[in-house]
């Protein structure tokens, strides 16, 4: 039976991947094919999905800047788009249906939330949790988080433990993580390390009575700004990618539901345009500008799991029908999938739409979002991670005048710290290139890792009219010629370059003499 949940779960992933939806698609597909036969999730199935999710969120954590969240426009938003939800379900859910105030109640409240599991995939997937509208995002779903917790516990889902007090005093374990971390090596002690933190991080959560899911988060927040951060992130990238496919297989287990439910499920559905178009509303409230605030809205439109452990819930209690259960099993889903796809097309969608949304923006803008300022700078580098910073060293020792920019804040102060001048900006911003005087800079280089931010930046500059020289970094060859055809003028592809530099400083370590009379020639 595994083999044939893996079986339909890759085909029809694969499926889905080719006509241009994203694979979780497929997998939901799989889960709701494998229902519709009378199949059920096995235990098995939900601890590989439960470990799925905590190495997910382990993973954010590992990105998160925790004072992210004492923002304004992080908690502001969070607690009022939940309390207009509320508002304007509860009477609805109450007279259109024939649950009672309570159950409506919870169905009202649990839909304001937004799925941590999908927003984090997405923003991940395109390299965004540490841009702007990513750190807003995840901030607002920490938010949601611990208002879910409080929820849970007074609907007596299990009241947290007097320990769970004990969670405050976490930060005193930090020097004693990063110190295993730190001695845990490069290889499997590593993603043992990772594991073991977002298990024991979630289970004592759980054992106290608070979310498994909010410890693996915060466990990974307090091993952030590690100098193994990334590489341990890169290491459990692809066991939590394979460990998550349970987790949509779960969603879709659910069954498949009669003609009524279907409506129903369907009329949830179409409450999702009106969600997120309410977090847009009020993050451009809090000054952000038009394309944060749409980038953030879209990531967080998506229904929530923790409507399916609500519903759950009330059903155990009575207070629910358990044709609800299947009802917003499916809208889950749905929102899940409409949702993947809507996020992987966004920057093209708030291209088209532009116009219309900046109209909305309010006249201040937010600290983190003023615009910059490039100086004397002659090249700028978009990207400052390993290979954007050894470039910006080369130039400058060469005097050449160099401008870095990056859209990780923690980055930016990073190399600010190590005296290099660099900034923090978005190249999927359109905005950005459009505000940016450009007429001394005489090359770009795009060294971002995501290939729709390079090609979206090669683009822009073509666009607000720079004729420079733009190259780029490139992973695969295949990706060329997108990159050559969105107006950049060569490209740099890692391992093959790479490979050429190790040969030649293998040469000249072989042949010292002609390497020194080249060098001089």
């Amino acid at each position: 039976m595994d083999s044939l949940w893996l079986a339909l779960a890759f085909g029809l992933g694969l499926a889905f991947k080719r006509l241009g939806f994203p694979p979780l698609v497929g997998y939901l597909a799989a889960g709701f094919a494998l229902g519709s036969t009378g199949v059920t999730a096995s235990s098995a199935l939900h601890q590989v999905a439960h470990l799925g999710v905590l190495l997910l969120l382990f993973t954010v954590g590992l990105k998160l800047r925790l004072r992210s969240i004492a923002q304004p426009e992080v908690w502001g938003c969070a607690l009022v788009h939940m309390t207009i939800t509320a508002l304007l379900l509860l009477p609805l859910l109450a007279w259109l249906t024939e649950l009672s105030w309570v159950g409506a109640a919870l169905i009202a409240l649990s839909l304001g939330f937004s799925s941590t599991v999908v927003a984090a995939k997405v923003l991940e997937a395109k390299h965004e949790l540490r841009a702007f509208h990513g750190r807003v995002c995840i901030g607002i779903l920490v938010v949601q988080d611990l208002v879910a917790v409080a929820l849970l516990t007074a609907t007596g889902a299990g009241s947290p433990s007097p320990w769970a007090l004990a969670v405050l005093a976490l930060p005193l374990l930090r020097p004693v993580l990063l110190w295993l971390m730190t001695h845990s090596g490069h290889d499997e002690l590593l993603v043992l390390f990772g594991v073991l933190a977002a298990v024991a991080g979630g289970g004592a959560f759980a054992a106290v009575g608070l979310s498994s899911e909010l410890g693996a988060l915060l466990m990974g927040a307090m091993l952030a700004g590690h100098p193994r951060t990334q590489e341990l992130s890169d290491h459990l990238w692809g066991l939590k990618e394979v460990m998550l496919v349970a987790f949509f297989l779960e969603v879709g287990l659910a069954g498949m539901p009669d003609a009524a439910t279907l409506l129903g499920a369907l009329a949830l559905v179409l409450l999702l345009p009106l969600k997120g178009g309410l977090f847009f509303l009020l993050l451009l409230r809090f000054r952000l500008r038009a394309r944060s605030a749409f980038l953030a809205a879209l990531a967080l439109t998506c229904h929530s799991e923790f409507a399916l452990i609500v519903a759950g819930l009330a059903a155990s209690q009575g207070l629910l029908p358990n044709e609800w259960l299947v009802m917003l099993a499916l809208a889950v889903a749905i929102s899940f999938a409409a949702g993947a796809w809507l996020n992987r097309v966004a920057h093209g969608l708030y291209g088209r739409l532009e116009s219309r949304l900046v109209a909305l923006e309010t006249h201040d803008r937010h600290p983190d979002q003023q615009p910059i300022s490039l100086g004397s700078a002659r090249v700028i580098i978009m990207g400052m991670g390993r290979l954007g910073t050894a470039a910006y060293d080369f130039l400058t020792a060469r005097g050449e005048r160099v401008v870095g920019l990056d859209s990780d804040p923690g980055q930016v102060q990073y190399h600010l710290q190590q005296g290099r001048r660099v900034l923090y900006a978005d190249a999927e911003d359109p905005g950005f290139w459009h505000e940016l005087n450009l007429r001394a800079i005489t090359a770009v280089l795009l060294a971002m890792p995501d290939l729709e931010a390079k090609m979206i930046g090669a683009r822009e500059l073509r666009r607000s009219g720079y004729g420079g020289l733009i190259t780029t970094t490139n992973l695969h060859e295949d990706d060329d010629p997108l990159i050559l055809a969105a107006g950049a003028d060569s490209t740099f592809n890692y391992f093959s370059e790479a490979g050429v530099g190790f040969a030649e400083h293998t040469w000249e370590a072989l042949h010292p003499q002609q390497a020194e009379r080249m060098t001089k020639g």
